[in-house]
């Protein structure tokens, strides 16, 4: 909505689209990661049960390697959907008295 100037009013609906597209955009630049952890994690958990070796370390290094790999695979579009959010809600928090 905007008042007799032009200038947009802060709604409660646009506040919460806002919040909306910030939780959107932490899904989205967490779930590859996540993802990829879950899936080692699965897969070191399946080698354990098969093999009856529980150490510990054995299922909490490989998922650290994975999240670093993920880190360096994703990194890039990651941060393009960072920037692309932070731009959209700086670009609309300008037009906001």
């Amino acid at each position: 909505m905007t008042d007799e100037l032009g200038v947009r009013e802060m709604t409660d609906g646009w506040v919460m689209a806002l919040g909306r597209d910030a939780l959107v955009t932490v899904l989205l630049v967490g779930a590859p990661v996540f993802a990829l952890s879950m899936g080692v994690g699965l897969l070191v958990s399946l080698i354990q049960a098969t093999t009856q070796l529980h150490e510990q370390t054995l299922a909490f290094v490989p998922k650290i390697v994975a999240v670093f790999i993920g880190f360096l695979l994703f990194g890039g579009w990651m941060l393009r959907v960072l920037v692309a959010f932070a731009q959209r809600a700086f670009a609309q928090l300008g037009s906001v008295p």
